[in-house]
């Protein structure tokens, strides 16, 4: 379970930051798990679940999904219902025969990348909502971006602060694919509906002017793209 904000009931608007978990990548979970995909992207399965696979135990050690999802080009349903998922690559954008997604139950999950939307065919999802920030039952406030940074100097794309940026490296800009390399990158939070859910939606962006080609959100939802943090203002939720 996650403590970041109330899930059953809308609570004070305190901060949240994105989790900062690391992915054990040597740990023994992780290497089923990339052994699965393997299995999937050969076979060219159609459904792929694959954390009925894992024990418990790995289950629990799994925080995102290895970028080598890309070559599940072929699979059309994927399933992680109950998952410990904090966050998910925006490497998921390759799954160009995805049409349905089901990371329902999976309650420390609050946002997906913006990349999601590159997949042409998905038409349905099953998502535990109350988990997702700015809901429109509880409004949970967004984490705060840090907009504008470059990176350049200290800071390199390949090693980040996941409690800061929401992942431990970014490679290219949401929208337009150009390296992010040695330029600033333009942070932002969109909520757009995505298959069945409205969902929010990181954007790692070169410019403003990528930033500025973002969709319109649909109604009661903050309508343009944001830095997040509580002082956002939210439409009132109907807190059902």
């Amino acid at each position: 379970m996650c403590t970041c904000f109330d899930q059953s009931r809308v609570a004070s608007r305190r901060r949240v930051r994105f989790h900062n978990d690391r992915q054990d990548t040597s740990s023994s979970a992780w290497q089923h798990f990339l052994a699965l995909i393997e299995e999937a992207a050969a076979d060219g399965r159609e459904v792929f679940r694959p954390l009925v696979d894992l024990s418990p135990q790995e289950r629990r050690q799994i925080v995102t999904l290895p970028p080598t999802v890309a070559k599940l080009t072929a699979v059309k349903h994927f399933i992680l219902y109950g998952s410990n998922l904090v966050r998910i690559p925006p490497e998921i954008g390759a799954m160009t025969s995805l049409q349905e997604f089901t990371p329902y139950t999976s309650y420390r999950l609050h946002w997906f990348p913006y990349e999601l939307t590159r997949c042409p065919s998905l038409k349905r999802s099953t998502v535990s909502t109350r988990a997702l920030y700015g809901n429109e039952k509880l409004r949970p406030p967004f984490p705060s971006l840090r907009s504008g940074r470059a990176s350049t100097g200290a800071f390199g794309l390949g090693d980040v602060e996941p409690g800061e940026w929401g992942a431990t490296s970014i490679s290219a800009c949401s929208v337009c694919d150009r390296s992010l390399e040695g330029i600033e990158i333009h942070q932002v939070w969109i909520s757009l509906r995505v298959a069945t859910d409205v969902l929010p939606l990181l954007v790692n962006a070169c410019s403003e002017a990528c930033v500025q080609a973002l969709p319109t959100p649909p109604e009661d939802y903050v309508r343009t793209p944001h830095v997040g943090g509580p002082g956002i203002t939210q439409p009132a939720g109907d807190y059902a």
